[in-house]
Order: structure tokens, then sequence, then C-alpha cells
């Protein structure tokens, strides 16, 4: 009984940024639990690969050229899933985006691409999946936000925002979609060693990945940063039964971060004058 509820072969997945970095971890790893995996994200070049592996480990794919700002490509996302597979079992919202700068030179562009990405991605992907799952009376929707969401951090304050209003809206859609049996929840991660940090790094020429880990990881209580598959198993715990009486949960993923200077991890390297 106790292995079972944890079983979520057999189901179908859609996860959003799944080329890259965390969504990629999640996709693998959902894989390798038995789950086929529709992946979505802009760029074919970053899925292809992806769906790829996801074969090689004995499962369907399907990579799906998605910009979760547009609804027409999100509704085609979902109409090319259901093709595919039949059903949605689990949506997770992974796509995101950030960059670094300060309120003052925030342009209304730059503010408005993050939260078009990252908040209204995640409505536009949760409302088109959720109408399937509302039929089906039965889904999990998790969305990826981050600790950024419930502490300041320096010259991320758009990033915070947009990623504050997924832990409010994930909360409310679970209030609103209870009645059919669908559960939301959110992983707010804190540092996970993913393509950013790693360039970062390389840029200022530390190469060597057990280094990284111990600097991007600094702040946190275990003494490393994440990995993106640390992130994927408790994404599969909160798609399992397991989880079923858990939902409107936002689970905060971070290894203890409790960094003294938070514009440290905004600012990881020392600035040349």
């Amino acid at each position: 009984m106790i292995s079972s509820v944890f079983d979520i072969s057999r189901k179908t997945a859609i996860v959003t940024g799944g080329g890259t970095g965390i969504g990629k971890a999640i996709a693998l790893e959902f894989a390798r639990a038995g789950v086929d995996v529709a992946i979505a994200s802009r760029s074919m070049e970053h899925l292809e690969p992806v769906a790829e592996e996801i074969k090689a480990l004995g499962r369907g794919s399907l990579a799906i050229p998605t910009d979760v700002r547009n609804e027409e490509t999100v509704e085609n996302m979902v109409a090319k899933t259901i093709e595919e597979f039949g059903h949605i079992d689990i949506l997770v919202n992974n796509s995101g985006a950030s960059f670094e700068v300060g309120v003052e030179n925030l342009s209304i562009r730059g503010w408005n691409a993050i939260i078009e990405i990252d908040l209204t991605g995640t409505y536009l992907c949760s409302r088109h999946v959720g109408k399937h799952m509302i039929e089906r009376k039965g889904g999990s929707i998790i969305n990826i936000a981050s600790v950024a969401g419930t502490r300041c951090f320096p010259r991320q304050a758009h990033y915070g925002a947009a990623k504050a209003g997924i832990i409010n809206f994930t909360r409310s859609l679970a209030a609103e979609w209870g009645q059919y049996n669908i559960r939301v929840n959110c992983i707010a991660p804190g540092p996970i060693l993913t393509g950013m940090p790693i360039k970062l790094y390389a840029d200022h020429g530390i190469s060597d990945r057990e280094e990284m880990i111990k600097q991007w990881g600094k702040g946190c209580a275990l003494g490393r940063c994440g990995q993106p598959e640390e992130i994927a198993y408790p994404v599969i715990f909160l798609a399992s039964d397991a989880a079923r009486f858990i939902s409107g949960a936002t689970l905060i993923v971070d290894g203890c971060f409790e960094l003294e200077t938070l514009g440290a991890l905004a600012q990881p390297f020392p600035t040349e004058t």
C-alpha cells in the first residue's frame, strides 16, 4: 500500500519549459516513473533531445513548440497532447524567466515580459488544461514558483512579484477547482544549479561543478545548492496519491536557505570598478 500511493505510472503529463534545467529534470524523472510526457517551450532545439531521452526510457513523448504568453499556442499544446495521449493527468507550469535590474532602470517592457512569461503563462496553461481536467473530474497541477516570491530579493522585484502571484494563484485555484477533484500545488525552489548560474560561474573562470554547487548554495544550511532533480522528486510526490489531501500548498524546497545578505544572490560575483 505504501509504495502504491507513490505510483504515478501510466499517467500523462505536460511540462512547460521542459527542454532545459528544472523542467528537463522533471520531464525525465516523470518518464523514469512511468509517465508519458509532453514537453513545451518556444525552442524546439531544446525540446527535441529531451523528447528522445524520454523515448529511450520507454515512455511516450511529445515536443510541442509553445509560447505560454500566447493563448493560441497554449490551446494547441493542450489539443496536441490530448490527440497523442488521450488525456492529461498532470500539468507542471515550469516556464519562467528573469534578469537582474534595479526598479529605477526596469522598463515597462521588461516588467511585462517577466509577468507574462511567469504569471500569465501559468494562468493560461492552467485555464486550458483545467477545462479538460474539469470534464474528467480530476487532475493535478503543480506550479513552479521561487523563494523569491516569499521574500525580498534586490534587483529581482519583477521576478519576485510574478512568483508571489503564482503562489497566491495556486491557492485561489485550488479553492475553486477542489470541487472537481483537481489538486493545485506549488513548489518554491531556492538556489538550484541550472544553466544560468553555471554560465555565470563559467564567465568568472569557475568550471568545477562541486565548487559551483558550494558557491551557489551559500546561505543554505545544507552547505550546497540544489540539483534540478531535487525539484523533480517533490513534483512526483505532489502528483501522486500520496499527496491526495494536499492542495493549495506551497512547498519550500531550498535547503533551508537563510542568506544573511539577500543581495548576494542577485550579485554573486564582485563588481569590477
